[in-house]
Order: structure tokens, then C-alpha cells, then sequence
């Protein structure tokens, strides 16, 4: 038993923070090599179904469906990379009817997809409101201490349903300090925290499409995420949105399941 003259000695231990991954983003001190490493990129295409489809005679329908599907059972089988996965909005949106969600290494790859699909019957009654364009990179706004989830590589489609809208900054966020915007960012993280069954992806389309990122949410819980995206409106960071919208709420279903709905 210590003396009461004696004082303890305790190890010292720094306490985890959230700290800045990258305090120069804009590359104005370190100047950073070009990163030329290999990425995913993703691809969420949205299409709606003309009417006139449904009133074909069920024969040429079903004919028209099993074309279609069989294009996207070979690229889901495909592998080397290259992922599938399909969704249903039937009921969820008026404007589009189903989303596929392709990731590749290779944008290459979902122009080849879509021009197989392109020859397809079903294709001549298909529009395609949407289509967004982006890629995996790891946040700069990452805890050092606790990084899962913002990986560079990426394996979607875990959930039963997806949430997916495009999303923009105001140019007022990119002239903040380094600092201030990870503050924001710590306050986004830790209002997030509880919602564990919400798990985000979020992927970067600077330069190659309208949008600044491409939010994409997986859950099996839909009040879990009416409840997250309510709790971050009243975050600091929620001033810097330029633009959320359009939002989706996405079904995943198997490729027969999903082409059944439209008719």
C-alpha cells in the first residue's frame, strides 16, 4: 500500500481525436503528386418504363422481360470487379421504375453493359431521367482513429433498401479553414454515430458529372434514416448544402423480381 507521502504514477496516454486526414486539400503547400492509384467507379442509372410496354400481349412481354434479364444475369456473373445490383422505385417514384447500381474498375465497362442493353426489346419502351456518375476516395474528413466505413474500396447493396440523391456544396464551404469544416464534420460524425443500422457510402463525382458527390445509404430500417437525415438538418454543416435533391428511395429485389414489377 502506497505512503500518503507517495503519489501514484500513472502511464500517460493521449486521448483519440478526430483529427484532419488532409489539413491542404487544395494542395496550395504540400503539392502532392497526382494520384494515379486505381478506383471504383459507380454508376446508379435510373429508367422508366413507357406505358405502351404494358400493352403488348403477354407473350411478347414475358419474351421482352427474359431478353433484358439475361443481359443483366451475365454482367452480375461477370466478376473481375465488376458489381450489380438491382432495385425496384415501382410505387416509390413517378418518374423512374427501377436503378441499377454498377461499380467498376473500368467506366468502360458500364458503357458496354448499357449498349447490350440498348439492343434489347424492352429497351425501346425504357427512358432514363437519371444516371450519376462517380467514384470511391477516401473522406479527407476521416477519423484516423476509427476509419470503417470510408474505405477505398467498396461492396454495396448490404441493406434491403438504398437512399440515394446527389449532392452538392456551397463554394461558402470551400473557403472555410481546414479546421472549421472538420469541426462541422465531427459534429456530422457524432450526430450520426447511433444510427448503426444506416451505413453510407459516399463517392466523389468532381469533374465528371453535374454533382459534387452521390450520397448513397443502405438499411434494412427506413425510420432509422427518416430519423438520421432529420438529426442532420439541425448540424452547422447543413448551411453549406447547395443541393440534396432528387432523393430515392430504392427496393433492392433480385433481376426477375424487379422486371416483374413494370409489368
Amino acid at each position: 500500500m502506497a505512503q500518503p507521502h507517495e503519489t501514484e504514477k500513472r502511464e500517460y496516454q493521449e486521448k483519440p481525436t478526430r483529427r484532419t486526414v488532409d489539413m491542404d486539400p487544395a494542395g496550395l503547400i504540400s503539392r502532392k503528386a497526382p494520384d494515379q492509384a486505381k478506383r471504383q467507379f459507380l454508376n446508379y442509372s435510373f429508367y422508366k418504363l413507357l406505358p405502351e410496354f404494358r400493352r403488348l400481349p403477354r407473350s411478347e412481354i414475358a419474351e421482352a422481360k427474359a431478353e433484358f434479364a439475361g443481359v443483366l444475369e451475365r454482367w452480375a456473373g461477370r466478376g473481375e470487379g465488376f458489381i450489380l445490383r438491382t432495385y425496384s422505385l415501382v410505387g416509390t417514384r413517378a418518374d423512374v421504375d427501377f436503378m441499377l447500381w454498377r461499380v467498376s474498375f473500368d467506366v468502360r465497362d458500364f458503357q458496354a453493359m448499357q449498349a447490350e442493353l440498348n439492343r434489347t426489346r424492352l429497351a425501346g419502351y425504357l427512358t432514363q431521367p437519371y444516371s450519376f456518375l462517380s467514384m470511391q476516395k477516401r473522406s479527407i474528413y476521416v477519423d484516423r482513429f476509427n476509419p470503417e466505413g470510408e474505405g477505398v474500396h467498396l461492396s454495396p447493396g448490404q441493406g434491403s433498401y438504398l437512399f440515394v440523391y446527389p449532392f452538392v456544396k456551397t463554394r461558402a464551404w470551400y473557403n472555410l479553414s481546414p479546421q472549421a469544416r472538420q469541426g462541422m464534420m465531427d459534429e456530422h460524425i457524432y450526430v450520426s454515430a447511433p444510427f448503426t443500422g444506416v451505413t453510407l457510402n459516399t463517392s466523389y463525382s468532381y469533374g465528371i458529372d453535374d454533382q459534387e458527390f452521390v450520397v448513397a445509404f443502405d438499411s434494412n430500417y427506413p425510420q432509422e434514416f427518416v430519423d438520421l437525415v432529420q438529426r442532420l438538418r439541425f448540424t452547422e454543416a447543413s448551411l453549406y448544402t447547395l443541393r440534396d435533391t432528387p432523393m430515392f428511395t430504392c427496393v433492392k429485389k433480385p433481376i426477375h423480381e424487379m422486371l416483374d414489377d413494370l409489368a
